[in-house]
């Protein structure tokens, strides 16, 4: 007689988590530990023998397949339901081990090893395909034949894994499919197609996919991957979202490469919504993001500029318990410096150290450029001194922009330094970029003298001349007023391959408005013959008195389509100075009212209400008095007709901080008391206010006959 037994279990009840439908799996701990639980007692009898609390909730827990069942109907197009094509077999979890961060359901399964004599002459065979060279298809498939071995299943597979180049690769897979030896299983496509996008041949990819289907060959999860990062590769991003939604409506769930993979399709795409739905979903299923996945983020966010978005990636990898390595924390200083958030870069920077991670050239050349976008000299010169006390890795661009950058704030002495200090390193000699910063440096300091001897170094050390180091010491010297210096250095950098470009055109230009002879002027215009011969004869037709306006509208015209957009209003600016130093005051103005059609000063003139303005930032000092000249013929004729004028006027020349534009302010105050003009200093730099009543007796004062009109 069997034997009645009794027993009593207290068991935790949850009712938030009663419903069969949310399983633990996809649930966070912090709403277990927040909930309420309720604690029952239950007996029961059975004659059967008992089982114990661990085997009762074993046997209840739903297997892995019926939990990701509804993932099926679950894809990026919601509105569209799909019928799965494949079921997943049913996996069992164990509990006491930690669950995997993807679950990769339906990968290649991997053969039983068997040793294969064949081996060696195969991979000799093989070998031998790699070294052939051959210009025909025929001249390779004659080599096919030469196998030592029957191309079956084992030996075929093991040749198309030993080929390198994917030409060859193709070939050898049409040529085995051709023989239908054996079925052509999945592993056989995977191998083509991983050699094929190495080679970026994403249409012999996609076609490839489309005949397996046709063959009803499975696509398993690394088909779907090679198809999708190929995609990606190659910039055809439509392509590999087309492919991703085909993929998880046939229930396969993406492993971590193909997740990143796509994430960063959607990045580049500027698909900010569908790259944050994308990553909560794939969350969502399962799916534990790693560092690649999050340096995508990063970098969407970073070249938005969005800082908020920045910090929801550092809050996502705290929450998921993911450590950045140096490649994720490379990308969020970038993002940071787009962002323009230096104090967040330093502070994630000085986390990183923390952290244990060692910074590389990309960490700190990033860090450098922050630094010198945010004019922090002394931060940046405290990073510079830590990286020779901790010995970090220091390469040409990190050398470089650190130059650089004391380039742009005028730090000679220190640029100096980091010089000699280039110099002495084993592995970073100086090279082109770093004499044309050190070149650059001396010539906004005008230090002519320097910028000589650095040059005559950087012959004798046989580094190459650059276009940009000629046009920065080309312009140093023409400011020194040392002509006959600055052809030698022009005819040296030209025997030596530099090709004069718009920028150097532009600079021999300026030296030419400098220049105080007709000699030196003629020297300065051989140069620039050698550079640009249709600007020499637009030059000698602007200083031509003689020269109709329309002639000279009709050739500027055709000068600045021939050039650069960045040079153009330069080449404006250094024309009219030319005629201001020739006292072509007419032909100046003339110049002026040309680069003003022609959209070259845009926000010249900015009108509200209560004030007009002038804004003359962008003009040389020739081109800005200009403007401020055309400027008061026009008030004048507005005083004439008697409208109605604003309270104030204003003229902006900035305050001089950038290094071409020094000086500006200064000559612009000098011209305006040359003018008696009523034109004040107020309390922001680089700004003159005037009244409009002050204005307007000016004006009437200056312009006579005003006077007799208004009478």
């Amino acid at each position: 007689m069997a034997t009645v037994l009794s027993t009593s279990v207290d068991v935790c009840f949850n009712p938030q988590y009663s419903d069969t439908k949310k399983h633990s799996l996809f649930s966070k701990p912090s709403c277990l530990r927040q909930s309420r639980t309720r604690k029952l007692n239950i007996s029961c009898s059975s004659t059967k023998q008992p089982k114990t609390l661990e085997e009762e909730l074993v046997t209840k827990t739903p297997s892995l397949s019926e939990q990701l069942k509804p993932l099926s109907a679950t894809t990026l197009r919601q509105e569209q339901q799909t019928h799965v094509l494949s079921k997943p077999k049913s996996v069992w979890v164990n509990p006491t081990r930690p669950k995997r961060s993807v679950l990769s359901l339906q990968r290649q399964k991997r053969s039983a090893y068997s040793y294969n004599p064949q081996i060696k002459d195969l991979r000799a065979f093989a070998q031998k395909l790699n070294s052939s060279g051959f210009t025909e298809k025929s001249e390779f498939l004659a080599l096919l034949n030469e196998i030592p071995h029957p191309p079956d299943r084992d030996n075929s597979l093991l040749v198309l894994n030993s080929l390198r180049e994917w030409q060859k690769t193709h070939i050898f897979f049409d040529w085995v499919k051709a023989k239908n030896l054996f079925p052509m299983e999945t592993i056989f496509y995977n191998v083509a197609m991983k050699s094929l996008r190495f080679g970026r041949q994403f249409q012999l990819i996609e076609a490839m996919a489309l005949e397996m289907v046709e063959d009803g060959v499975e696509l398993d999860n690394i088909t779907y991957s090679t198809i999708i990062t190929c995609a990606k590769r190659c910039n055809l991003y439509d392509k590999a979202i087309e492919w991703f939604e085909r993929m998880y409506k046939t229930g396969l769930m993406p492993d971590e490469v193909t997740y990143s993979a796509i994430l960063d399709v959607y990045s580049k795409s500027g698909k900010v919504e569908e790259v944050l739905s994308l990553y909560e979903r794939a969350v969502a299923t399962g799916w534990k993001p790693d560092a690649i996945a999050f340096s995508v983020l990063g970098k969407m966010f970073g070249e938005a500029g969005d800082y908020d978005g920045i910090r929801y990636v550092l809050q996502e990898m705290k929450s998921m318990d993911v450590k950045p390595n140096v490649v994720v924390y490379n990308t969020l200083l970038e993002a940071m410096g787009r962002a323009g958030k230096p104090g967040l870069a330093r502070s994630l920077f000085n986390e990183m150290i923390d952290s244990g991670l060692a910074p590389n050239e990309k960490t700190l050349t990033a860090l450098v450029k922050i630094y010198g976008k945010a004019r922090w000299a002394k931060d940046a010169l405290q990073l510079w001194e830590e990286m020779k006390a901790k010995k970090w890795p220091m390469d040409f661009i990190l050398y470089n922009t650190l130059l650089n950058m004391c380039a742009d704030i005028g730090l000679e002495e220190e640029a100096e330094r980091l010089f000699d200090d280039m110099k002495e390193s084993g592995g970073c000699k100086p090279d082109s970029f770093s004499y044309t910063a050190m070149l650059n440096i001396y010539g906004s300091g005008g230090k002519a003298e320097k910028a000589m001897k650095l040059f005559e170094e950087m012959l004798e050390a046989g580094v190459q001349v650059n276009v940009m180091g000629c046009t920065c010491l080309v312009q140093c010297l023409g400011k020194a007023k040392r002509i006959d210096d600055l052809v030698s250095v022009f005819e040296t950098s030209v025997q030596r391959g530099v090709k004069p470009d718009d920028r150097l055109c532009g600079c021999l230009l300026s030296v030419m408005a400098l220049c105080e002879s007709g000699a030196d002027a003629e020297k300065v215009m051989g140069c620039l013959g050698r550079a640009n011969q249709k600007l020499v004869a637009f030059v000698k037709l602007v200083i031509d008195e003689k020269t109709e306006f329309e002639t000279v509208k009709e050739e500027f015209k055709l000068v600045i389509n021939g050039t650069q957009v960045e040079a153009r209003r330069p080449f404006c600016n250094c024309l009219i100075d030319i005629c201001r130093g020739k006292k072509q005051q007419e032909r100046a103005h003339e110049l002026l009212y040309l680069g003003t059609h022609f959209g070259l000063y845009p926000g010249l003139h900015n009108k509200t209400v209560k004030e007009w303005s002038l804004d003359v930032r962008s003009l040389s000092v020739g081109a800005a008095e200009t403007a401020l000249e055309e400027w008061m013929r026009t008030l004048a004729n507005i005083v004439r007709r008697q409208e109605d004028l604003p309270e104030v006027f204003l003229a902006q020349t900035g305050t001089g901080t950038h290094r071409f534009s020094q000086g500006l302010a200064n000559s612009f105050a000098s011209h305006l008391e040359q003018l008696a003009a009523p034109f004040k200093p107020s309390d922001r730099a680089g700004v003159f206010v005037a009244k409009r009543e002050d204005l307007v007796s000016w004006l009437e004062s200056k312009f006579p006959p005003l006077v007799a009109s208004q009478a």
